[in-house]
């Protein structure tokens, strides 16, 4: 059975050195750190790496993060992965739940998680179920 959880997060992202490339390759690798509530309560941290272009609005990105937390009343962790881009402006955005990253009473897990902002604040709407094992 399929179940959704709803929230809001918090988000910190600072830029981190991208080792191994020239300022102009226009890569860049930031930490990400989310405190989460609502329906999926918990933290996560994590590492986007991004590449912009010379073209106004398109870019790319992958991220991938280690949520840790409660949801739906279970205690435990999962990585979430991202694949994001934007083709001259338009938007493109896929994060789900690394197959078997679940822990603890979250084994099994898998899930999409769809990320909203609006005016600043950000929202989540995470279509999960817990596989039988």
């Amino acid at each position: 059975m399929t179940h959704t959880a709803r929230g809001e997060f918090v988000v910190s992202m600072k830029p981190l050195e991208f080792e191994g490339v020239d300022s102009e390759s226009q890569l860049g690798r930031m930490s990400i750190d989310k405190t989460i509530s609502g329906d999926l309560c918990g933290a996560d941290r994590g590492q986007l790496l991004s590449a912009m272009t010379s073209t106004s609005g398109s870019a790319g990105y992958v991220a991938m993060e280690r949520v840790s937390g409660v949801l739906d009343g279970r205690r435990g962790a999962f990585v979430l992965q991202h694949t994001g881009s934007m083709n001259r402006g338009a938007p493109s955005l896929l994060v789900t739940v690394v197959p078997d990253s679940g822990t603890e009473e979250l084994v099994g897990l898998v899930g999409e998680f769809e990320i909203q902002v609006e005016e600043g604040k950000h929202s989540y709407e995470f279509s999960f179920r817990l596989s039988e094992q």
